[in-house]
């Protein structure tokens, strides 16, 4: 699987089952993410859909991956 390759992934979003393909690095940011959040990959995607309004799926998954990466990482305190 080279940089690119769309990955196909199956949803139910407001009781509707529906597919969205997405490159396989913008996955990766969301299920990141979701584990973050300790979430299915599924309700993080069901909560940036409740939040896109009119902009295609797929775009607002994608802009979503883009804020996460760059969203700076947690502040790491020192042991002890």
């Amino acid at each position: 699987m080279g940089a690119g390759h769309l990955i196909k992934r199956s949803v139910t979003l407001q009781g509707h089952r529906t597919s969205v393909s997405l490159e396989a690095e913008f996955w990766t940011l969301l299920d990141e993410e979701a584990a973050r959040q300790s979430v299915p990959c599924s309700r993080l995607v069901a909560e940036i859909d409740r939040k896109r309004g009119s902009q295609p799926l797929a775009s607002a998954l994608r802009v979503a991956a883009i804020s996460i990466a760059r969203k700076p990482p947690p502040p790491v305190l020192p042991a002890g």
